[in-house]
């Protein structure tokens, strides 16, 4: 029987008492925090202990904001199991119910969820009055930056709010200081609460997680269609170098390009005329190579949605994207795409690793994340004829030149298809990665590795979340996904030293261990005790050993050690051989 915990304000024993939760709910009621936990460690139970112990203190309401209408859905539905339905009332605010309505559904419940953009509006409208939130709890924090909707609704919730308190979570907060400094400011929060999944308190409450990195050759027939770019791509490089614009050594790299159009305009400012061509040859060459890397690292679909967004996109109308529509080299390349099925080997890899996962577990569930619509597309015709397997394509919102996404309505239907069993192979695009607690997801594959530590970890954390899980990366040989790879570990590798950098920089407001856990108790088969006396008892059993060794007194009696004699000193005061003194010239000394 596992540790439950109790709490007047929440469902008797539906939360699993875990040591480094509670520490957790501790600091965070302690003033503004930001917590760093690993992927299904177990952040939103903090979250519910947190809300359940504001709502008991205060008179007032919790706000909860999560980015996407799916992850709005599966919170709700968590704290409706979680939370007294009849005293709290949990309930949701979505964009789909019109803002003239919204204005009396504010204050049905003490308890609301929320996306961002939603919050924002109706406190800009005059809907919303935040002076009475006791608590804004930010799911996903590492948006909380710019311009984003959480970080415009953290700025009105200090400025309205009568005794704000923010606790915002995230696996994946960044892997610069200045980033994690962003996040830190813009909650205006007095702690961050870091936790590894190394951390023995942690580790033995997660499931283990198997890392494979596959790497698929490219077909010759991609690489022969991407042959002529990288020529044309290679011209303008050399012209660019011979004019020093382009300094940077080796292959063509998105960086190198970026630095030549900066340098480019840095001539420019200078009144150079001929960089005004250089920035329209870097800028074409930044378009090649972005298509190029379509070609050989996603595929034919990519590469067909790329060309259509320039085409119909914003840049449509832009001269750079023009001349190259127009290039016969783009020519070609459209109608022979326009011919051609999808024929990467990523697809024949997808394909074969869903059809072996289904062969050995049916009831497994697999996520496949692609980045671009028409891959989702393409995959879904790879695997929809396998024995056992019932695809689920899920992507954003918004419309593009690829075709309309779903509303948040279809969002929610897809991922409750997923869950309940419907469908056993999401296909889902970046709006699938943050947040989603899929319990089954055994298997996700990456169909390409991105460079963003952050989507990296988000992706990563839909499987292992309950049982154990496999995670395989497909890397196509000598392209640039090999790089974005070993990014994406470099800077994951630094994110734990920059939210510690920044958290020692914090000022800290007094606060007694363990203080805010008085009307919290953990009960098991051997009765109920203070949830302060349970994380005691946890630290005490995973605090380290020392080892005691015992001395060898027959290594110290064979060393033949000698004490010396005080002659042999130094004398006070000597500071090199010149002032050396022999033992007669001392002698002689001490008998003037």
């Amino acid at each position: 029987m596992c540790a439950s915990l109790h709490h007047d304000g929440l469902q008797d024993g539906v939360i699993q008492a875990r040591a480094y939760q509670l520490e957790a709910v501790d600091v965070s009621l302690s003033g503004s925090t930001l917590l760093v936990l690993p992927t299904a460690a177990g952040k939103t139970a903090v979250a519910w202990m947190v809300m359940a112990e504001m709502l008991e203190q205060n008179d007032g309401w919790a706000l909860m904001i999560a980015p996407t209408a799916a992850l709005v859905k599966q919170h709700l539905d968590d704290l409706e199991k979680i939370f007294d339905k009849d005293s709290i009332q949990p309930f949701s605010m979505s964009g789909a119910i019109p803002p003239s309505k919204r204005e009396g559904m504010w204050n049905n419940g003490r308890l609301v969820v929320s996306t961002p953009q939603v919050v924002r509006n109706d406190v800009n409208r005059g809907l919303l009055d935040l002076s009475n939130c006791c608590l804004l709890v930010i799911d996903e924090a590492h948006h909380a930056i710019g311009e984003r909707a959480e970080a415009q609704v953290s700025d009105l919730y200090l400025e309205l709010a009568n005794q704000p308190l923010i606790l915002g979570m995230t696996a994946s907060p960044g892997s610069t200081t200045q980033k994690v400094e962003e996040i830190s400011n813009r909650l205006q929060v007095h702690r961050i609460h870091l936790r590894t999944s190394e951390e023995k308190m942690l580790s033995e409450h997660l499931a283990s997680l198997d890392i494979e990195e596959l790497r698929v050759k490219v077909p010759d027939e991609i690489r022969e269609l991407a042959e002529p770019l990288v020529l044309w791509q290679e011209t303008i490089v050399d012209r660019e170098r011979r004019l020093g614009r382009y300094v940077m050594p080796g292959a063509v790299t998105h960086r190198g390009l970026s630095n030549a159009m900066e340098r480019a305009n840095l001539a420019v400012r200078r009144g150079q005329s001929d960089a005004y061509g250089s920035m329209s040859r870097i800028g074409l060459a930044m378009s090649l190579h972005h298509l190029i890397n379509h070609l050989l690292c996603q595929g034919i679909a990519a590469a067909k949605e790329f060309l259509d967004r320039k085409k119909s996109g914003d840049d449509a109308g832009k001269k750079n994207t023009r001349n190259l529509l127009r290039d016969p080299r783009i020519i070609s390349l459209r109608a022979s795409l326009s011919e051609m099925s999808e024929s990467h080997s990523k697809v024949s890899s997808v394909r074969r690793l869903v059809r072996e996962r289904l062969r050995r577990d049916p009831n497994s569930r697999i996520i496949v994340f692609a980045t671009f619509r028409d891959t989702v597309t393409a995959l879904e015709t790879a695997i929809g004829d396998l024995e056992g397997s019932i695809p689920i394509p899920f992507i954003g919102q918004s419309k593009r030149a690829s075709g309309s996404g779903l509303t948040a309505k279809q969002q929610v239907e897809r991922i409750e298809k997923f869950r309940s069993g419907e469908g056993n192979v999401l296909i889902a695009t970046s709006v699938g990665e943050e947040g989603l607690d899929i319990p089954s997801a055994d298997l996700v594959i990456f169909y390409e590795p991105v460079a963003s530590e952050i989507r990296t970890i988000q992706r990563r954390g839909r499987t292992g979340r309950h049982r154990d899980g496999d995670v395989v990366v497909l890397i196509a040989e000598d392209t640039r996904d090999e790089g974005a790879r070993a990014a994406a570990l470099r800077r994951e590798e630094n994110m734990h030293r920059a939210v510690a950098k920044v958290r020692r920089k914090l000022t800290r407001s007094t606060h007694v261990d363990l203080s805010n856990l008085d009307r919290f108790t953990v009960r098991d088969e051997q009765g109920e005790i203070p949830a302060s006396e349970f994380v005691i008892a946890t630290r005490k059993m995973h605090q380290p050993v020392l080892k005691v060794v015992e001395p060898n007194h027959q290594d110290e009696q064979n060393t033949g050690t000698k004490s010396l004699s005080p002659s042999t000193f130094r004398p006070k005061g000597q500071t090199g051989l010149e002032q050396f003194k022999s033992s007669d010239d001392v002698d002689e000394l001490s008998r003037q």
